[in-house]
């Protein structure tokens, strides 16, 4: 047992009948056509959630212009929604029959939109003819940063939203913006019509900064609709990801993509890579191992409950429920172990089953811990994440 050091500590309060988000849950990109494909032990490792595994719950496929290379998606699919997980496409272009160029690049035809509409339709018809249920389309990956694909304006996907999306089988998706800009969605939530064919706002966090993570519109207008983090790596594509205490910079992101912006999925760039959560030899990475440490203990359904979040400098806590399963999660960036008390509103006594990684350790079982009365104590190793499962 460590005892409290002297100096007056913050205590971190659960509250576990404040409600906030429910959990959709974390994931990642497969592109066939750009890298290789996950091979069957690869999606294995990526969709499972035994030892080793990432037990990622969400996957993010391509809507390829060209129908050709649609297959080339079902077998990580299948996968997937074998051992439990979502899916969700994203197109980067409308076949070319349906594009035209403009002085800033490629748009969709107006009169194009019913065809692009039905273009949708056939490949989520395709993919649930080969078992896998889309959950949600979206009508363009990064419209606002499309220097190789293709661009929309917000008055262009709002007037499609309106029109068109209301024809498309599955759950509807947008903007998809790369930075999380407003002025993309916005008009969306501003116009009812819009709205109403508009299941999940997506959004992605390349270079947004924390401060523009919250969304007081979404809160305010945006009842019923889920809003979905859909692509992001950080804190960069260059490092390997395996650098450390470099990787708890992805605790950190999630920590606040989940708390500040009240995301309800994470969902990472391509699942294997030098820079993602798994490495090219198809094991987990330092940074798939903080990823890991949300995926494999707060599942599809948990929902989000209030915590102390930034206790201490350099340290982010959140909580998870459900039932009466209570799931925490620890990043202390400092370089120094930091101790913690924490006070479970309601709770009784029980024991907490802890994992942790460090620069020595991935996903390593950790010495228990014993609530009593709702209270225990708990020691961060310096400059790791740890997560505490009870019940």
């Amino acid at each position: 047992m460590l005892a409290s050091p002297a100096a007056a500590q913050t205590t971190v309060l659960v509250q576990p009948s404040i409600g906030q988000q429910t959990i959709q849950g974390f994931g990642g990109m497969n592109h066939t056509v750009w890298i290789s494909d996950l091979t069957a032990a690869q999606r294995t490792t990526a969709f499972g959630n035994a030892d080793g595994q990432l037990g990622f719950s969400i996957l993010r496929i391509p809507v390829h212009e060209d129908r050709a290379n649609w297959s080339r998606e079902v077998a990580t699919a299948q996968r997937a929604v074998a051992l439990g997980a979502k899916v969700i496409a994203s197109p980067w272009n409308p076949p070319a029959s349906m594009v035209e160029t403009f002085s800033g690049g490629r748009r969709l035809r107006y009169d194009s939109y019913a065809a692009y509409a039905r273009h949708l339709n056939d490949f989520h018809a395709f993919m649930q003819s080969n078992g896998v249920n889309l959950y949600a389309i979206s009508i363009q990956n990064e419209p606002d940063y499309a220097h190789e694909w293709t661009a929309w304006t917000p008055a262009e996907i709002v007037r499609f939203l309106k029109e068109n999306a209301g024809s498309i089988n599955t759950r509807v998706m947008a903007p998809e913006s790369f930075q999380y800009r407003k002025n993309l969605s916005d008009p969306i939530l501003n116009d009812p019509a819009a709205l109403a064919n508009l299941d999940v706002l997506g959004a992605h966090l390349y270079g947004t900064q924390p401060s523009a993570f919250p969304y007081p519109l979404f809160q305010q207008k945006g009842g019923g609709k889920e809003l979905w983090m859909t692509e992001v790596y950080y804190p960069n594509s260059t490092d390997s990801a395996d650098l450390w205490p470099q990787a708890l910079d992805v605790g950190e992101h999630l920590h606040r993509a989940l708390v500040d912006g009240r995301f309800q999925a994470y969902i990472w760039w391509y699942i294997r890579r030098g820079y993602g959560p798994m490495r090219e030899d198809g094991t987990i990475s330092k940074r798939g191992a903080n990823m890991a440490h949300f995926a494999k203990f707060v599942r599809p359904g948990h929902q989000r409950v209030t915590a102390t979040a930034n206790p201490q400098s350099n340290v982010y806590i959140s909580a998870y429920k459900s039932g009466s399963r209570l799931v925490i999660v620890a990043v202390n960036k400092n370089a120094s172990a930091v101790y913690l008390p924490f006070t479970v509103e309601g709770a009784g006594s029980g024991t907490f089953s802890t994992w942790l990684t460090t620069a020595s350790q991935t996903l390593a079982p950790y010495s228990a811990v014993t609530m009593t009365n709702g209270s225990f104590g708990s020691q961060l190793p310096a400059q790791s994440i740890r997560t505490y499962v009870m019940g």
